[in-house]
C-alpha cells in the first residue's frame, strides 16, 4: 500500500510542476486535463501526510512515556493517536481502491415494461415516478427523451436525461430486470401478480470523439406524439434513427425542428453505441461489469417490490427494507447506500465480482 502511496505523492509533485510551466499555462485544454489529474490526486496525498504526520507524534508520545512526570498523560495521547493511526489506515485504503471514472457523469436512463403487459407498463411507469422522486432530492434534472405511453398507462418505453452531481455514481447499480408482485387494477379477482420492467443506465460521454458513419444510418421521420399516442404537431419532426451494423435504435420528438431532433438523436445513438462497445470489451476482458453488484444487463433480476409485504429487496446482496410505500416515494437512498458499500467492502477484500 505505501509503494502505491509514495507513487502518487510523487505523480502529484510532478504535476505541480506542470502546472507552473508557463507553456502549459497557455493550453487551456492540458491545464483543464493536468488540473484535474492533481485535484483527483490531492485527497490521498493529504491524507498520506496526515498518517506520516501521526506517525510522527506516536514517537514522540513514546519518548515522552519514559519521563515518569510526563508517563500517564503521555500514554492517553499515545492511545488517542494510534486510534487515529488506525482510522487513517482505513481511509486511506478506500481511496486507494480504482474509482470509477464514470461517477462524476450524468446518465442516460432507459425504462420499459417487459413481461406482464398492461401491468408491466404501469410498473414501468412507478419506477419512472420513484427516479424522478429520488432525483429531486439530490437536486438532479431530469429531462424526458423520448417516451412511448401504455395503452392502461404507464410506460412501455420512456428515455431520460439526468443531470447533477454524482450521478452515475448512485444510479448505475440500477441497470437490470426489477420485479413486481402485487394485485394489478386490472385484476377483477384480487389475485397477486408478477410484472417485469427493466432498466438501462449509462453514462453520458463525449460524443464528439464517437464516429459514425452516415451510411450505417437509417433515419425514419414521424409527427411527434403526446399523451394516448395522439398527434401534437403536424409536420414530420420525429426522428428515429437505427444504427445498421449493431441495429441499436433511439427516438427523439422533444424538439420541434427534425434537425435538433437528428442532432439529439444522434448524440443519443453514440452514446449507445459507445455502452454497447465498453460491454463488449469489459467482457472479454472478463471484467466486472456484469457483476453481483454493477452494471449488470437488463436480463439480470436485480430487485423485486412485494407491494403486499410492503418489502423491496435487492437481490444481489440480500438486502430487504419493510418500506416499499416510502421507497417507491422517492426514498432509494437506503438501498443505494447498501450497494454502494458492499460494493467497496468486495473491492476492499479483493474478491471477484464476476457471476
Amino acid at each position: 500500500m505505501f509503494k502505491r502511496l509514495d507513487a502518487i505523492v510523487a505523480k502529484y509533485n510532478e504535476l505541480q510542476n506542470d502546472l507552473a510551466n508557463p507553456e502549459i499555462i497557455s493550453d487551456y485544454n492540458k491545464l483543464k486535463d493536468l488540473s484535474k489529474e492533481a485535484s483527483d490526486l490531492e485527497e490521498t496525498v493529504t491524507k498520506y501526510q496526515e498518517y506520516k504526520d501521526t506517525l510522527n507524534s506516536i514517537e514522540d508520545a513514546k519518548t515522552l512515556t519514559k519521563d515518569p512526570e510526563l508517563k500517564e498523560m503521555a500514554e492517553l495521547e499515545l492511545n488517542t493517536l494510534k486510534e487515529k493511526l488506525e482510522t487513517i489506515t482505513k481511509e486511506l485504503e478506500i481511496l486507494l481502491v480504482p474509482k470509477d471514472e464514470n461517477d462524476g457523469k450524468n446518465v442516460i436512463m432507459e425504462i420499459r415494461g417487459a413481461a406482464g403487459g398492461d401491468e408491466a407498463n404501469i410498473f414501468a411507469g412507478d419506477l419512472y415516478r420513484m427516479y424522478t422522486y429520488y432525483a429531486e432530492a439530490n437536486n438532479w434534472r431530469i429531462e424526458e427523451l423520448h417516451s412511448i405511453e401504455g395503452t392502461s398507462g404507464g410506460y412501455s418505453q420512456v428515455e431520460l436525461m439526468i443531470k447533477g452531481n454524482d450521478v452515475y455514481k448512485k444510479l448505475k447499480y440500477e441497470s437490470g430486470s426489477h420485479r413486481v408482485q402485487r394485485v394489478p387494477v386490472t385484476e377483477t379477482q384480487g389475485r397477486v401478480h408478477t410484472s417485469t420492467a427493466t432498466v438501462l443506465v449509462m453514462p453520458e460521454v463525449e460524443t464528439a470523439n464517437i464516429e459514425i458513419k452516415e451510411s450505417d444510418i437509417k433515419m425514419d421521420v414521424y409527427h411527434s406524439s403526446g399523451a394516448g399516442g395522439q398527434s401534437v404537431n403536424t409536420s414530420n419532426s420525429a426522428v428515429r434513427l437505427t444504427h445498421i451494423p449493431t441495429g441499436v435504435v433511439v427516438t427523439c420528438q422533444t424538439e420541434r425542428s427534425q434537425l435538433k431532433n437528428r442532432d439529439r438523436a444522434m448524440n443519443l445513438l453514440k452514446i449507445k453505441i459507445n455502452d454497447e462497445i465498453r460491454n463488449k470489451e469489459e467482457q472479454e476482458l472478463g471484467s466486472t461489469r456484469k457483476s453481483k453488484i454493477g452494471t449488470g444487463d437488463r436480463s439480470e433480476k436485480i430487485r423485486t417490490y412485494n407491494y403486499p409485504q410492503n418489502r423491496v429487496t435487492d437481490h444481489r446482496i440480500n438486502f430487504s427494507i419493510m418500506s416499499l410505500d416510502r421507497v417507491m416515494d422517492g426514498e432509494l437512498e437506503p438501498i443505494i447506500e447498501a450497494l454502494i458499500n458492499e460494493d467497496m467492502r468486495l473491492k476492499l477484500a479483493g474478491e471477484s465480482f464476476e457471476q
